[in-house]
């Protein structure tokens, strides 16, 4: 079953190369979405795919790259979009 979800992580998660270690994941598992910094220091993650893959997304963003720390993780539900490819956005 497909599924979709926006996930925030705080803590050091910026300059630790967070993002290319999502990425380079979501692609692995062939989930699609974006992740990109936010202003307040946290990063957003859109994950769409299927569930198994979504969750097993969730878990390795709970580890993050090895300079990265979480203090934090919010998951939202979300509705798909139908998105096509996993991207980085740049500010």
């Amino acid at each position: 079953m497909k599924k979709a979800v926006r996930i925030y992580l705080f803590g050091t998660v910026q300059q630790v190369f967070f993002r290319a270690f999502v990425k380079e994941n979501a692609d692995k598992l062939k989930v699609k979405g974006y992740v990109r910094n936010r202003d307040d220091g946290s990063v957003e993650a859109w994950l769409e795919g299927n569930s198994e893959d979504i969750q097993r997304m969730i878990e390795i963003c709970k580890q993050g790259p090895s300079q990265a720390v979480i203090n934090r993780l919010d998951i939202v539900e979300e509705s798909l979009q139908d998105m096509k490819e996993f991207k980085i956005i740049n500010f």
